[in-house]
């Protein structure tokens, strides 16, 4: 899974948090829902009670380069919001990406993966 598309309009948010099945783990949350095109579409937001824009900033990066590491494994045809919790802004970019991973599998996104 090479390419994604970004999701940057708030109906769409709106649409996924209502109708996606979500997943939380301690730095992350993720909404996901099934689509109709031929790759993945991705939105990542991080609110204003993670902090100022410099700790929103660096939650999404950590946010981006975790789904980086992960979306060759991941199926194609779906549609991802990913929200900032609080701990993400200090987590570093391991535990990110293992939080990431459980929610993908609890979803049952992730491609050949061995489950512990």
């Amino acid at each position: 899974m090479d390419k994604y598309e970004s999701i940057k309009l708030n109906k769409e948010f709106r649409y996924l948090y209502a109708k996606g099945k979500s997943f939380v783990s301690p730095s992350v949350v993720v909404y996901v829902k099934q689509n109709r095109l031929q790759h993945n579409r991705l939105g990542i937001t991080s609110g204003k009670k993670i902090g100022k824009a410099v700790k929103r900033n660096r939650a999404r990066r950590l946010i981006r380069v975790a789904f980086r590491s992960l979306q060759d494994k991941l199926d194609a045809h779906y549609d991802m919001i990913i929200v900032a919790r609080t701990r993400c802004v200090y987590a570093d970019s391991n535990e990110v990406t293992k939080d990431l991973k459980n929610c993908f599998i609890q979803a049952g996104i992730l491609q050949d993966e061995i489950y512990h």
